[in-house]
């Protein structure tokens, strides 16, 4: 009787170990069920965006804005959401957030902006992205079948006591830097250290900076010959620019640098300027077409006497340039002529082109190329002795040169799935 009792009981596990099992491949499949069904039901009826931000933590976004879906090109997207950015008057960045409406969204467009402090983390400075960026969603995701799963909180701020600007808007930064490396015939060093300081305000921007480098680099070639590349650089700049109109501005600068690299031991280069944006400023962060105009007065001190036969010269010059920046849909350029003379000879000139384009061709397909291009006739500081193999190869010297140039070009192509919500951060790739 007793083994029966125990062969019955056994039964009637195994019986209860069947159906807990049964139950849960059934509702684990349920479970699966629903959340295909949610999943294709966020990819049919969720607003479809395209997020365009370089500078961005995407995956942080996608896993804290769940409610839309991430495409991989503009073209298919519903809305397509612009963050350009631009130093801010406190020492943070100013996020602007331009929301363009595209198909059936084409028109309804909006912008907002998020400014972060400098000293905020990375941590605060995502969350206050994504937190302007779930505020501009609103307006879009509402007219979709799924504004009836939103639900919208406010949290009431504690009560504080009125913020005053003890510093008046001044805002000072200091760093420095250094770094040693080394092998049994090779030391090298760097050191460098700046400051500076700034208050900005809709009327008036003062800027101050001071920096010091200081490279050296000593190479054993044999047990008799040793070479030595020391390269110093010092230097201080301040401006003051103040608003006229919401196109015109002036100011006044001034430079003070000293350069093994120029042969100068000393360069006072005093200025006053005038610009015009064709754009209003409030417009900066994507679109600006600036003209400029300077005039420069020189102190130079050289190590060495130059070519001119020069230990101390004082110089005019003016400067021309026209600048155009622009953040669109399609991607930015930006391009940039700038020309210069010295009034006591009009020979001694210098012209330079620049000029850079990321442009989408078609749906993920884009192409970057960036140039730049120099014609020189203003090396007032260039020594009488010339340059030395050893300078040459070290580049401790600036040579004689009628022109400078740099290109590149790039293509990147994607293709596949048009959707992109998934964030699996595994292996930290």
């Amino acid at each position: 009787m007793a083994v029966l009792g125990s062969a019955h009981r056994a039964r009637v596990r195994l019986f209860r170990d069947t159906i807990l099992f049964l139950t849960y491949l059934s509702t684990t499949s349920a479970l699966s069920q629903q959340i295909a069904d949610s999943s294709a039901s966020l990819r049919k009826n969720a607003l479809r965006a395209y997020i365009d931000c370089t500078h961005c933590d995407l995956d942080y976004i996608r896993s804290e804005v769940t409610f839309i879906n991430y495409v991989r090109d503009r073209s298919e997207a519903q809305l397509h959401t612009l963050i350009t950015t631009e130093r801010a008057g406190n020492g943070g960045v100013a996020y602007t957030f331009t929301f363009i409406g595209q198909q059936e969204f084409l028109g309804v467009n909006d912008t907002l902006t998020y400014i972060s402090k400098q000293s905020d983390t990375e941590e605060i400075i995502r969350a206050g992205l994504v937190q302007s960026l779930k505020l501009g969603l609103i307006r879009y995701v509402e007219r979709t079948p799924l504004a009836h799963n939103l639900s919208i909180g406010y949290e009431i701020p504690s009560k504080t006591a009125e913020v005053q600007d003890t510093w008046d808007y001044w805002l000072f930064s200091i760093n420095a830097n250094g770094s040693f490396s080394g092998e049994q015939q090779q030391t090298s060093r760097f050191l460098s250290g700046s400051f500076s300081a700034n208050r900005t305000t809709a009327d008036l921007k003062i800027n101050i900076s001071g920096r010091v480098n200081n490279r050296e680099n000593n190479f054993e070639i044999d047990d008799t010959t040793e070479i030595k590349n020391i390269s110093r650089r010092l230097g201080f700049e301040g401006s003051v620019i103040f608003s006229l109109t919401d196109h015109w501005s002036t100011g006044a600068s001034t430079e003070i640098t000293s350069a093994t690299f120029n042969n100068r031991k000393v360069l006072i280069d005093p200025a006053v300027g005038l610009e015009y944006n064709l754009f209003r400023y409030s417009e900066s962060t994507r679109r600006q077409l600036r003209f400029g105009y300077e005039i420069h007065y020189n102190y130079v001190e050289y190590n060495e006497e130059t070519i001119y036969f020069k230990n101390v010269e004082r110089r005019v010059n003016e400067k021309i340039s026209a600048t155009l920046e622009v953040k669109e849909p399609w991607g930015t350029a930006a391009a940039s002529l700038e020309a210069s003379h010295y009034f006591h000879d009009f020979n001694k000139n210098r012209i330079e082109l620049f000029g850079e384009l990321s442009y989408r061709l078609i749906e993920g397909l884009s192409i970057r190329l960036f140039g730049s291009v120099s014609r020189i006739h203003d090396q007032l500081f260039l020594p009488i002795r010339g340059a030395s193999t050893e300078e040459i190869l070290l580049q401790q010297s600036q040579r004689a040169t009628q022109y400078e140039y740099s290109t590149s070009i790039g293509f990147s192509y994607s293709f596949g799935s048009i959707y992109n919500n998934v964030v699996n951060a595994r292996f930290g790739m």
